[in-house]
């Protein structure tokens, strides 16, 4: 046996193993709900048409009980009479048998919903095992069973005494009225009393069906090894999760690309390490990082710059305090506000004498902690 066999199932099932036990059709039912819904509906649709069936048994009874002379002398006349009434009785009470097989099928799908496997028919061997057939007798769910059938006896018996003591008169007053008074009085008893008996059904199914629910999930618990198990099948092989990160990487570093455009200036390493930053004085609190990328990156990122005129700025601490300080779209750290306002000065007045407006300006001396400029964990590297 695994060690899995060995591991009690604590833990809540996940939708994933929900899902499964219901494609192989395992979904909470309640078979009390069933008969209790099929019982409403009985009832309730003897009570809107007894008058209906009271006059189909009275013309059912009146010719099986006086038939036509002419036909006594025929030998096949009795066969085809009753044949003939059985079709009658049929097509009578077929709008009955539909109601009954829609509550049938609603009562089913009102715990549960619609779950269809062909698993369900297969036939297995282990149904056949004695042993495990004495410990489903043995065990709660058939403990449960077995309560649920004496409140059944007991519940519905007791309903329908109550109803036969208080129709005692009216049943014994039956064989002095007209047939067809007779008839439809007794029509309306029973469904009177089938009535009160689907209410006492509905107390056992009200009990019933939070029951099945929660048996059903404490069959489909899980052990720890069965849900680490499934997160590592959900995620896929290693060498899968190695190439969706791969593309995950491209795709940001396109994306990253897209908006170095913006930047204000790059700095740099001045190969291996470059950061693009962007400001807007009347937007940002901060200098944001637009894009950062290392080796080759850096070199693609130094590429673009050259293209679009962005300032290039050589400070290889700065460079690579903000390469492992920062993300992309985040704003610099505190540390080195300073050192990034020198830059971003010194190039705000490098365009300005550039244009002819302003005396060059000398290059700033900038100043950063080494500690900020070493590797930090949990930090993206930029590598592509």
């Amino acid at each position: 046996m695994s060690e899995k066999d060995f591991q009690e199932r604590t833990e809540q099932p996940t939708p994933k193993r929900r899902e499964d036990a219901r494609k192989r059709g395992q979904v909470a039912r309640s078979r009390e709900l069933v008969i209790t819904a099929v019982m409403l509906a009985g009832a309730g649709f003897a009570l809107t048409s007894r008058e209906h069936f009271a006059a189909i048994f009275e013309d059912f009874m009146r010719r099986g009980l006086a038939p036509d002379p002419r036909l006594l002398g025929q030998p096949d006349a009795m066969t085809r009479s009753f044949a003939d009434a059985g079709i009658d009785m049929l097509l009578a009470f077929a709008p009955l048998m539909a109601v009954l097989c829609i509550a049938a099928i609603a009562g089913g799908l009102a715990v549960g919903g619609l779950a269809f496997s062909v698993e369900q028919f297969t036939p297995k061997l282990e149904r056949l095992s004695p042993l495990k057939g004495i410990k489903r007798i043995f065990s709660l769910r058939g403990l449960v069973e077995v309560a649920k059938a004496l409140a059944k006896a007991l519940v519905i018996g007791g309903f329908a005494l109550l109803c036969m003591a208080w129709a005692r008169g009216q049943v014994l007053s039956l064989g002095i009225m007209p047939l067809g008074l007779a008839l439809d009085r007794s029509a309306r008893l029973l469904a009177v009393t089938l009535l009160v008996c689907s209410l006492g059904m509905l107390l056992i199914a009200m009990a019933d069906v939070p029951f099945q629910m929660w048996s059903h999930g404490r069959e489909l618990r899980m052990t720890r090894q069965e849900i680490r198990d499934e997160l590592k099948e959900s995620e896929g092989r290693p060498e899968v999760r190695s190439r969706i990160r791969s593309l995950q990487q491209q795709l940001a570093n396109r994306r990253m690309m897209k908006a170095l455009p913006s930047a204000d200036v790059v700095i740099t390493n001045p190969t291996h390490f470059a950061v693009a930053l962007r400001y807007d004085e009347g937007r940002m609190r901060a200098p944001v990082v637009v894009a950062k990328g290392a080796d080759h990156v850096a070199a693609r990122i130094r590429d673009i710059a050259g293209r679009h005129r962005i300032t290039l700025f050589e400070a290889p601490l700065l460079a690579r305090a903000l390469y492992w300080t920062t993300n992309i779209n985040q704003e610099i750290p505190g540390p080195l506000y300073v050192a990034v306002a020198q830059v971003l000065t010194y190039v705000y007045r490098l365009k300005a004498a550039a244009r002819g407006g302003a005396p060059w300006p000398e290059r700033p001396l900038v100043k950063v902690d080494a500690n900020l400029a070493r590797p930090r964990r949990g930090r993206a590297d930029g590598r592509a």
